[in-house]
């Protein structure tokens, strides 16, 4: 997978949990952390969510906005937000285009087995769209949240 840092941010348009339709354009000015995770409700996208949640109030004071993408549906995205009082949107990717297009989709190992999906990643794109750190893959999902809050402190 090539590393997206120092290249213009890939282009989406996705439904949101909020009801909107989100596209990059829509955050120009603005910088954007998204966090591609593999299932609502499972345990280590539960952890690293529920992360992100606790530090959604620092990540605001440094001017980020969070966006979670899976391919899971809008209403399974309600349910999650719901049960775990989630503060951020999460954008339904069905088909896995957008994924696709940051390299959060592909071949991965898992119990040891190669299997194509998800792969748990998180970009961070400055206001004019570039992307600044790219993590492909996040190793330790409940740690990194902070990791992203570290990153954004330092710039």
């Amino acid at each position: 997978m090539p590393r997206l840092e120092g290249q213009p941010a890939p282009p989406f348009a996705l439904p949101g949990s909020d009801g909107r339709t989100h596209a990059l354009g829509d955050y120009a000015g603005k910088t954007v952390v998204l966090y591609f995770y593999p299932k609502d409700n499972t345990p280590g996208c539960t952890k690293e969510a529920c992360a992100f949640g606790e530090l959604y109030p620092q990540l605001q004071r440094q001017g980020a906005v969070v966006l979670g993408i899976s391919r899971d549906s809008l209403a399974s995205h309600d349910r999650f937000i719901a049960t775990f009082g989630l503060p951020f949107v999460l954008l339904s990717d069905p088909d896995g285009a957008m994924m696709q297009a940051y390299g959060a989709y592909g071949e991965k190992l898992m119990y040891g087995k190669k299997v194509t999906g998800t792969i748990r990643s998180t970009v961070v794109i400055g206001p004019d769209g570039t992307v600044l750190k790219h993590w492909h893959p996040v190793k330790d999902a409940a740690a990194h949240p902070q990791q992203v809050a570290d990153f954004l402190a330092a710039r």
